[in-house]
């Protein structure tokens, strides 16, 4: 039986102050959970690397420990609340770090090095992923960019999502869709400045920063520009797409540790879901586009052409089950490992975040903002 919406509500946890106090807060508010979500995301990590035939918890860990000071240096702010956060919820600093970000430690074990001659098998990539849409002012029924996406992982992972809004002493107020004591993952800030995201794997994977640190320095930007600089400077882990959108412009980073190839959604919408379209990028992606990635991509593409979108329209698209299991909207039922564990749709201009935990029909919906 499908879930109903009322166990589907995105919880809400509001923190202030400083970088250590906002940690805190958010430890110890989610300290049990927090507890639960590592060894979960462990767990995972182990069925993936049997399934890949290569690494293992260790090296994970290992990659994990290396990438740490590299985080450290990147955003000391960021680091620093993480590790109040950590130390509140009663875990090792480091272990959640890598857990949350799982896939870039993940692919640093299994894709360190140059591109083989051919694609590997692995796991199939349909076990993970991510949409993403980008609507410029000129499609849109009020002239003004919107932007979303459906995060898609492990189907446990529902039960650990969670919307977090972060009062800093120094910055812009935040709020935050992600996953119990993890950093931003898609967000938006009181500029409406809006950050999310998409995997895609490619080789020469190594310790880094990890994404969802990444996204977090994004969403303390005060535009789409600055967004982009923190993208092109960061030591970056693993391959992503990166996509900011702020009330003037929207723009996708698709990047892979050295690369970073930038699509502007001026004259048309930006469509993305999980697998390389920049031809050097290609070029060192792991595994051939899947059934549910390119399916996805032709729907949404089908479904978000010409003008007159909104938060309706979006909305529709996200809930869309055309495609059975390929389908953008994706059900912990449909077998593939996945489901689709949260969907935000932002209206940057008018500084409005609409968010649901779980599928985007499934979900009860919540409009965040910042009066």
């Amino acid at each position: 039986m499908a879930p109903t919406s009322s166990s589907l509500i995105l919880p809400l946890y509001d923190v202030i102050g400083s970088p250590a106090a906002l940690g805190h807060g958010y430890g110890t508010a989610l300290r049990d959970v927090i507890a639960r979500f590592v060894p979960m995301r462990f767990a995972a990590v182990a069925q993936y690397t049997a399934d890949a035939g290569s690494g293992d918890l260790e090296g994970l860990l290992a990659v994990g420990r290396a990438s740490y000071p590299i985080f450290r240096e990147f955003d000391p702010a960021g680091f620093e609340e993480h590790e109040a956060t950590a130390h509140a919820a009663g875990v090792d600093p480091i272990e959640l770090f890598t857990a949350g970000n799982m896939t870039d430690m993940r692919d640093a074990v299994i894709l360190a090095g140059d591109a083989p001659a051919f694609r590997g098998d692995g796991p199939a990539a349909d076990a993970e992923g991510c949409s993403s849409v980008l609507i410029p002012a000129s499609s849109t029924t009020d002239q003004r960019p919107l932007a979303g996406q459906t995060w898609d992982l492990n189907p446990e992972d529902v039960d650990y999502v969670v919307g977090v809004r972060r009062r800093p002493t120094v910055g812009p107020s935040t709020w935050a869709v992600t996953v119990a004591g993890c950093p931003t993952l898609v967000g938006m800030n009181e500029y409406g400045l809006t950050v999310g995201t998409t995997n895609i794997k490619t080789w020469g994977s190594k310790p880094g920063v990890g994404y969802l640190n990444v996204l977090h320095k994004m969403v303390r930007c005060r535009d789409v520009g600055e967004a982009i600089a923190v993208v092109t400077d960061a030591p970056r882990s693993g391959a992503h797409t990166f996509w900011a959108a702020d009330g003037r412009r929207a723009v996708e980073l698709e990047t892979s540790p050295d690369r970073v190839v930038a699509r502007e959604a001026d004259a048309a919408a930006v469509i993305r879901t999980n697998h390389c379209l920049a031809p050097g990028i290609v070029a060192r992606e792991w595994q051939a586009p899947t059934a549910s990635s390119v399916r996805r991509l032709a729907r949404l593409t089908g479904l978000l052409s010409g003008a007159a979108h909104s938060v309706a329209t979006l909305r529709a698209a996200f809930s869309d089950r055309s495609d059975g299991v390929n389908s953008v909207n994706r059900y912990a039922e449909d077998g593939q490992g996945t489901a689709t564990n949260a969907v935000v749709i932002a209206e940057p201009a008018a500084r409005r975040f609409h968010c649901c935990r779980g599928p985007a029909d499934r979900g009860s919906w919540v409009t965040l903002t910042f009066d």
